[in-house]
């Protein structure tokens, strides 16, 4: 009999913890999450002041599910020649020279149970961002999601990601709000 009870105990105990835990991931918001890179970087100076377009260095978001890190030899597109004698370049050419990836801490994250696809957020917002429809005028775009980054010099998130955040983007824009649309 006391087996029995303690068993029960544990049980009950066990799906206290996974449902707190499961709903702590779904609705802790990470806004304003800043993580420290390991090279300083500027998205002011880079997408802001210089308007470089976002997909120049995050390839793909507009035809994938899946907006990329940029890799070194992207960086050395232009610091080849550019600021080559700050610390941050030499240590960025130094990464190049080796074959060695810089490890970019990723801001902008969701869980693994959540399905994100870029391509229909970044199509959507194109068609309905006024002023959004060339090319290479992303920024604004991208800012629905991710904020102004061309105007700060350290991103962090600007918007809490998630569920709640997410669904309330979904209703507001018409868009499909069933489960299998994030959870497959």
């Amino acid at each position: 009999m006391h087996c029995r009870h303690a068993s029960n105990l544990t049980v009950l105990v066990s799906v206290a913890i996974v449902v707190s835990l499961a709903l702590g991931a779904c609705t802790r918001p990470r806004e304003g999450y800043q993580p420290e890179q390991p090279i300083p970087f500027s998205h002011y100076k880079h997408a802001g002041q210089n308007e470089i377009a976002c997909q120049y260095c995050h390839v793909g978001p507009a035809m994938g599910r899946h907006s990329t890190v940029p890799s070194t030899n992207i960086c050395m597109n232009c610091h080849r020649v550019v600021a080559i004698d700050r610390e941050p370049i030499k240590k960025l050419t130094e990464a190049y020279d080796n074959g060695t990836p810089i490890k970019w801490v990723k801001v902008h994250d969701l869980p693994d149970h959540a399905y994100f696809d870029h391509q229909p957020h970044v199509a959507f917002f194109q068609q309905n961002v006024e002023g959004n429809t060339a090319p290479g005028k992303m920024q604004g775009v991208c800012a629905n999601c991710h904020g102004n980054v061309d105007e700060a010099a350290v991103v962090k998130t600007e918007n809490q990601f998630n569920m709640g955040w997410c669904v309330n983007c979904h209703r507001e824009n018409n868009a499909p709000i069933d489960c299998q649309t994030c959870h497959r």
